[in-house]
């Protein structure tokens, strides 16, 4: 396994919790870390950089007293579209964010600030010449998201983009996509990949900042109520169909935005009674249909990790 030193002692197993707007908070990323997975968020969660400050003494504040804890992680979008970049990047270092996910733009400057302090950068792709992109920064993972994974996912299958990675990437490779079980996690290292990033399946924990009704549909649906549009944000992405229909629109006559929301207008799209992706418009993975239940994230990372033993213990070689 390519695992950085910062992550080979101190995890159950090999996860991460991704993070997810408007549902990742802080009370879920310390339950994550202190069961022994990768707890992260997005710092767009927070309306404002000094929120977001509030945020991290929170969580560091709590995770330093429990020191076997899980790393966090911050993701932040690296794109014009976002005018925090800078502000959030400057208090990850003061900070010493442990673990920084970068999306929508690989930019050397961002990696190496995040490297003079110690850090690593793991970045979202999803096909091998953004792979190579990231890389080229010097990037200490790449998170493949395939087809399947809930929000702005690719359309590859696991098998073909994690090998073409691993061709030219020898570091930390990330597999998302329909990862909802410890037997998941285990494939994902089957197929090569590092670690396993997870999602939907930590939606539907009592800490997480979805709406009950969030919750409750995930349960009641199943990978066939998952649709993949740019009709909701502007760019590909998966959501799911009820909530489409309960918002008021047509799932068969969506009509393209003007703009693209990457989830960055946070004040617009937290305020707003109008119909807006990840706020009543909800994100979720082709993963959905093993989710029966809304559990305490210790719980639930237990469950993995029985999950997770059993079918390592199970495999046979021929």
């Amino acid at each position: 396994m390519a695992l950085p030193t910062l992550l080979q002692n101190n995890l159950r197993i090999p996860a991460v919790a991704a993070p997810m707007f408007l549902v990742s908070n802080p009370k879920l990323v310390i339950e994550t870390c202190k069961s022994g997975v990768v707890g992260s968020f997005p710092a767009l969660n927070q309306r404002s950089s000094e929120g977001f400050e509030d945020w991290l003494i929170e969580i560091t504040t709590e995770l330093d007293k429990h020191p076997k804890s899980a790393p966090y992680a911050v993701n932040l979008i690296v794109h014009k579209s976002n005018p925090r970049l800078q502000a959030d990047l400057d208090l990850c270092v003061k900070y010493k964010v442990p673990i920084i996910i970068t999306s929508l733009g690989a930019v050397s400057d961002v990696v190496n600030t995040v490297h003079e302090y110690g850090g690593l950068v793991f970045h979202d792709v999803i096909n091998k010449r953004h792979a190579k992109k990231a890389a080229s920064v010097g990037v200490d993972g790449l998170i493949a998201v395939c087809a399947g994974a809930g929000g702005h996912a690719g359309t590859m299958s696991p098998f073909s983009l994690v090998n073409e990675i691993r061709q030219f990437f020898d570091k930390t490779i990330l597999l998302s996509g329909v990862m909802s079980t410890g037997q998941d996690i285990a494939a994902a290292q089957m197929l090569g990949a590092d670690l396993a990033y997870l999602g939907t399946r930590f939606i539907a924990t009592e800490e997480s900042d979805a709406h009950q009704n969030y919750k409750d549909m995930l349960i009641d649906t199943d990978a066939s109520d998952i649709m993949y549009t740019s009709a909701i944000s502007g760019v590909n992405a998966n959501f799911l169909t009820p909530s489409i229909v309960a918002a008021g629109k047509d799932p068969k006559n969506l009509v393209h935005p003007d703009e693209i929301d990457f989830g960055s207008e946070f004040e617009e799209s937290h305020d707003s009674n109008e119909a807006k992706p990840w706020k009543n418009i909800w994100s979720a993975g082709q993963g959905v249909g093993s989710i029966d239940s809304v559990m305490k994230t210790a719980d639930l990372v237990d469950q993995l990790v029985t999950e997770y033993k059993t079918a390592v213990n199970s495999f046979k070689v021929y």
